[in-house]
Order: structure tokens, then C-alpha cells, then sequence
């Protein structure tokens, strides 16, 4: 057959002593080029591997094979022999291709950086040329990874007899939580569509229609600041289920997670995850979403210090305020480690200030010394069980605040002392009985914790009448692992009248709840079934099935932290005909 069409035996990471003497044909990218003079050396790359080329001077092509550069994308055909010189590195460094022939498919110019790692690339470059990096093997991993978990979602989901179904994109905005990503109407001049922060509404209704088990693989859109952990447009593996309560949902989803961790990393979690309420979490740990990896939990020091006479302790003695601690082991910091520690919960909390007392070479040592008499000091290392080096660090001050601080020091203590390298545990966590409302105090009125479709506990129903918002708990439940929410959900109001007071005290009109909510509360009047579920962050799964920091790394094309794609220069400018067909003016 004519070689122009001969197509591709196999991947060239797959090429191995299986077809030694065997005549084969490749395809790819020129990776590094070696000229020895009577031997040229050339690294085919594609998505499985290197495989070594060799071109023999006198060969009617060894001219072509010297003109080769890096990423040059080539087609070649040769017959597999065994190296001399082997290279243990690669697994197929024992064999090599003969070359017999070539075609170049097209030249590459050089490349605005070096794919390989080892190499410092600034970001934003690195994004502008996304396509290039995606050609290292670390991101082609990163996406076969993806693909693969993806696949057992779905598996799992489908197996089990959920339906996938797709809803809209174009909806309507109800501003009630992260600002929405807005797209104006050409047809309906003045009006405009917002791009779903999730289907929430869309899957409750398929579940009035009846589908019970639904499920859906939804690109989702947040006009919100950007972090390490956060992308304007993400992807969440989005669940609902009829005739459930909040114990068969998370039964059945720690199913699902544990099908996907134990099938991707070859583990084998059977234990049956640890469940903390909303309140223990924020007293033990000072978050919502605590790494368990290790402890160090807060503790309440308030009655050691009720006689003291320290100035901030004695504040908060007399004012009922809180005085909390955490308990650190091997802290041999220097004085500037401390004060930057003590700057760090000022600058980042507004805390009132960080107090340590430590225990070192058998006596206190601590910032406020003169005010700890010999008794306090003997009682505090009973109490405690200091030993060398263990450190109380402790924050006075209103709770919230407190708490806050103490959660945020606990995460960075933790990576100063490197009490979690090198750990690969995975410490999976339900966080139930979250607070219903939020109350802000600037607008002077409550916000719904999660979105306004959560039902409430039914213990605490009552307080619909007392207005006693703060007291609702909802059924709400988050899944957090190693400190990272990955997953989040509620059992749903099926009720209208219950739904009717979600918005009474989210301080909604009647106006107001048909403008935004209309259609849905009428949905509720048609035999609507109890139901609830969850929707899991796909992109913060794979960061840890992959291993990764940076959620851009998971996601093939990401913005940068101005929500700017780098690669097509978007958002962009439109002419002014499209903004005139818009009724929209741009004001200078």
C-alpha cells in the first residue's frame, strides 16, 4: 500500500518488544532530536509515550529526518528493533524504529515556552498558549483522569436507574445568590436571560414530573471572585431523587464516592463517612468544612483566665465574650514567626489579637508572661499536659470572630509544623444541620444559607411563627473532604404553604416571589413528591484524583483571575450594530 495511505498501527507509547521485527507505522509530535552524524535520533511523542526513531545516513531519507525540529508533526513508518544502548526511563527504551519513511504533516515554529516541566512559565502565558500546554503529558494525564471518573458517574448513576437529563441553559435571573452571569434578549428588547448558577429549579420540577431519579452532568455559571478552587464556569455532577430523606441521599452518594475514589486510586474506603453538625464544626474547628486529617481542635479556655488580670482576658470576662484556644506540638518558632502569626489573624480576621503560652525547656514562656503567676503556670501544664514545645495559642473576642481565626490558624499551623506532607489520606465528612437563614446586618434582613428551596427541620417549623429565623436548621448536608466542600445538597420543600413562609421571612413580597419564583410555587400545588439531593464540584473531585492545587489544571480551557480567557481574548468587544439589534447603549 501506498505510505501517504497507510494509517497508524499503533500509539507510540504502546510500540514495545511485541513487535520486534515488525514493520510499523506512527504518528505524532517530534519531541527532541538527536544528530550523531551517521545516526539521527528522533522522540516520536503522542498521547501514550515516546518511542525512539532512528534515521541510517545513506538512506533516501536521512536528509528529511535532519531537518526535523521540535513539535514538528510527523508520520513515519520503520521496522522495530532492539536498542544497544537501552534507556531505562521510558518504558519502551529496549526497542527503537527503524525509519523507512516519512511525511511531515505540517512544521511547528518555535515554541513561546518548553512543554517539559522543569521550566518556569509565566501563567498568562502558559494560558495564551493553552494548546501547547495541554501537550504535556502531565495535562494529557490530568484529562484521561477526568474522562475515566466521569464515566463511572455516569456508570453508577445509570446503573442504579437514574435518567440523564439535560435543562436549560437561557433562564431567568433570581438574584438571591452569587450574581449571575446575564445575557440579553434580541427578540425581547430590555429583558434578559441569566446562565444557570445550577438546574436547581429545572430538576425539582422534573421530579413534580415524575422522573424520581434524575440526574446530569451540567456546566454551571457564578459571577464571583476568583480563587485557587474557583472558575466563572465549572461542571457539577447534579442529582435529585423522589420519595427520600436526607439519610437515603447521603447513603446513596457515599455509594457513588466510594465507587469513584476505590476504582480511580485503587482504594478500598468501606467505613461509612463521619457525620458533624454545622455547630460542632464551627466550635471544634472554626469552619464549615474542616480538615479531619489531624486534630487540634479549639478549645474553650474562658474559665482559666477568670481572675486574670490581663487587660484583653478581663475584657472579655466582663463582657461575656469568648477567650479560645488550640493546642499546638513541636512549636520551635522564632519571635518573628510568632508576631507574623499574631499579624496574620489581626490582618485577616480583625482579631483582637494571638496569645501563646509554650512550654519549653521546663518553664512558660509566653507574651503575656508577667500576668501568669507560678500557680496559673503549673495549673495550665496539668490542665493541658504541656511537654516540650506544645503551645497554647489563644484569640479573646466576640465568637464569630474567635472562631474564624482560630479555624484559619489551625490550617496554617498545620502547614508550618508539615503536619500534612507527604499524607495521602482521603477524611471524608457530612456536615448536616446548617442554619437556614444568614442575616446580614448592612441590609437588615435575612438571606437564605443555601437557596430558598431548602426545607427546614420539622422540630423547628414553630419558629415560622415566632419569627425566630435564626433558630431554623435546615436539611442541608455538604460533603467535604480533606477541607474542601466537593458536594452539596438539601432535602427540598414539597409544600407550598412551607415555601410560602421561606419567603415570607426572606422578607419577599407576594409581587416579588411570582416575578422571580411564579411558576415553580405553582408547580408545588400539582402533587409535588418529597425530594431531595446534591450536586458535587466534578472539577474539585479531579484536583484530588489527580493530585493537583490549581482547579485551572483540571479544566481544559480556564480563565485567568479577571475571568479573562487569555487563548481567545474573552470577554471581548462587539460593534455597535450588535448592541443596537440589543436596545443596549454602552455609556462612555
Amino acid at each position: 500500500m501506498e505510505f501517504k495511505k497507510m494509517r497508524r498501527t499503533e500509539y507510540c507509547g504502546v510500540i514495545d518488544r511485541r513487535y520486534l521485527d515488525q514493520q510499523v507505522v506512527l504518528e505524532g509530535w517530534v519531541n527532541k532530536k538527536r544528530n550523531l552524524g551517521s545516526l539521527i535520533f528522533v522522540d516520536l511523542r503522542d498521547r501514550e509515550g515516546i518511542v525512539q526513531i532512528v534515521f541510517k545516513e545513506g538512506s533516501s531519507i536521512f536528509d528529511i529526518g535532519d531537518c526535523l525540529k521540535p513539535e514538528y508533526c510527523i508520520k513515519v513508518r520503520g521496522i522495530v528493533k532492539e536498542r544497544e544502548s537501552k534507556n531505562p526511563q521510558i518504558k519502551n527504551g529496549d526497542i527503537e524504529v527503524i525509519c523507512d519513511d516519512i511525511e511531515i504533516y505540517s512544521k511547528s515554529e518555535q515554541l513561546p515556552f518548553m512543554i517539559d516541566d522543569g521550566f518556569e512559565v509565566n501563567d498568562n502565558l502558559k494560558l495564551k498558549y493553552r494548546y501547547i500546554s495541554l501537550r504535556n503529558n502531565k495535562y494529557q494525564d490530568i484529562f484521561r483522569i477526568r474522562s475515566k471518573a466521569l464515566n463511572l458517574f455516569r456508570g453508577f448513576l445509570h446503573n442504579d436507574g437514574f435518567t440523564e437529563v439535560s435543562t436549560p441553559i437561557l433562564n431567568k435571573s433570581t438574584p438571591e445568590g452569587a450574581r449571575d452571569f446575564l445575557v440579553p434578549s434580541r427578540l425581547n428588547k430590555g429583558r434578559f436571560y441569566a446562565l444557570p448558577q445550577s438546574p436547581q429549579i429545572f430538576k425539582q420540577l422534573l421530579m413534580v414530573s415524575g422522573f424520581d431519579k434524575y440526574y446530569q452532568v451540567a456546566t454551571c455559571f457564578r459571577d464571583e471572585d476568583l480563587r485557587s478552587n474557583r472558575q466563572p464556569e465549572f461542571t457539577q455532577v447534579d442529582i435529585e431523587m423522589s420519595f427520600v430523606d436526607e439519610d437515603d441521599v447521603k447513603e446513596k452518594m457515599e455509594l457513588l464516592i466510594k465507587h469513584v475514589f476505590n476504582s480511580m486510586l485503587d482504594l478500598n474506603i468501606k467505613d461509612k463517612f463521619i457525620e458533624l453538625s454545622y455547630e460542632e464544626c464551627m466550635d471544634k474547628y472554626g469552619t464549615d468544612k474542616p480538615d479531619l486529617r489531624f486534630d487540634m481542635q479549639i478549645i474553650d479556655v474562658k474559665d482559666d483566665f477568670v481572675n486574670s488580670d490581663f487587660p484583653m482576658f478581663k475584657e472579655c470576662i466582663e463582657n461575656y465574650l469568648e477567650i479560645r484556644a488550640i493546642k499546638a506540638k513541636g512549636v520551635d518558632f522564632t519571635r518573628k514567626q510568632l508576631d507574623a502569626l499574631n499579624s496574620f489573624v489581626k490582618d485577616h480576621f480583625n482579631a483582637k489579637g494571638l496569645i501563646y503560652i509554650r512550654y519549653k525547656d521546663d518553664q512558660i514562656v509566653s507574651s503575656i508572661n508577667k500576668f501568669l503567676t507560678d500557680d496559673y503556670k503549673n495549673m495550665l501544664i496539668e490542665k493541658y499536659e504541656l511537654k516540650n514545645n506544645d503551645c497554647l495559642f489563644i484569640i479573646p473576642g466576640i465568637k464569630k470572630t474567635v472562631l474564624s481565626a482560630l479555624g484559619a490558624l489551625r490550617l496554617e499551623l498545620a502547614d508550618m509544623l508539615g503536619i500534612l506532607k507527604d499524607n495521602t489520606e482521603f477524611k471524608f465528612l457530612w456536615v448536616k444541620d446548617f442554619p437556614l437563614y444568614e442575616y446580614s446586618e448592612e441590609d437588615g434582613r435575612y438571606y437564605a444559607s443555601h437557596h430558598p428551596f431548602t426545607m427546614p427541620n420539622e422540630d423547628d417549623i414553630k419558629y415560622f411563627e415566632t419569627k425566630e429565623y435564626s433558630k431554623i436548621r435546615a436539611k442541608a448536608y455538604d460533603l467535604v473532604l480533606n477541607g474542601e466542600e466537593i458536594g452539596g445538597g438539601s432535602i427540598r420543600i414539597h409544600n407550598d404553604l412551607i415555601q410560602n413562609k421561606m419567603f415570607e421571612a426572606l422578607g419577599l413580597s407576594e409581587y416579588e416571589v411570582n416575578e422571580k419564583f411564579g411558576f415553580f410555587v405553582e408547580a408545588l400545588k400539582y402533587g409535588t413528591p418529597p425530594h431531595g439531593g446534591i450536586a458535587f464540584g466534578l472539577d474539585r473531585i479531579i484536583m484530588f484524583l489527580a493530585n493537583v492545587n490549581d482547579i485551572k489544571d483540571v479544566i481544559a480551557f480556564p480563565k485567568n483571575k479577571k475571568g479573562e480567557c487569555l487563548l481567545s481574548s474573552a470577554p471581548g468587544k462587539v460593534d455597535d450594530m450588535q448592541l443596537r439589534e440589543l436596545g443596549i447603549n454602552i455609556e462612555k
